[in-house]
């Protein structure tokens, strides 16, 4: 089993910076792929960023690409997200989720068998 808890949410203005963090528990095994997602209200969940932590591979949606990063930290257990030049566009609840390998792009929410809670980032 698999525990994430996000956090690192908060409200920014445009063009401002904000990094989450996702601090993961359980069998490193089901977690070699961590990934971010978000969700907006009246929206569908979309994937924004994943790495593999074995070989540190990652993969970025269109929409995000150049400004966001992310970034493991394997002795804390921990994937960031850093998202620079945050746009009004960005506001979501974001979520940290893990699956046992990485698909080859971002994969779709059903991919991915564990989730955390979420935390809230509000661009305005």
């Amino acid at each position: 089993h698999v525990q994430l808890v996000e956090s690192g949410g908060a409200s920014v203005q445009a063009g401002g910076s904000l990094r989450l963090s996702c601090a993961a528990s359980g069998y490193t095994y089901n977690r070699n792929c961590m990934a971010w997602f978000r969700q907006a209200p009246g929206k569908e969940r979309e994937g924004v960023a994943r790495i593999a932590t074995g070989s540190g591979n990652t993969y970025y949606a269109d929409s995000v690409k150049g400004r966001f990063t992310i970034s493991q930290d394997n002795a804390k257990n921990t994937v960031y997200l850093q998202m620079n030049s945050l746009k009004p566009e960005d506001t979501a609840m974001y979520y940290c989720a893990a699956h046992n390998y990485c698909p080859r792009a971002l994969g779709m929410p059903t991919w991915y068998q564990y989730w955390g809670l979420g935390t809230q980032v509000t661009v305005s």
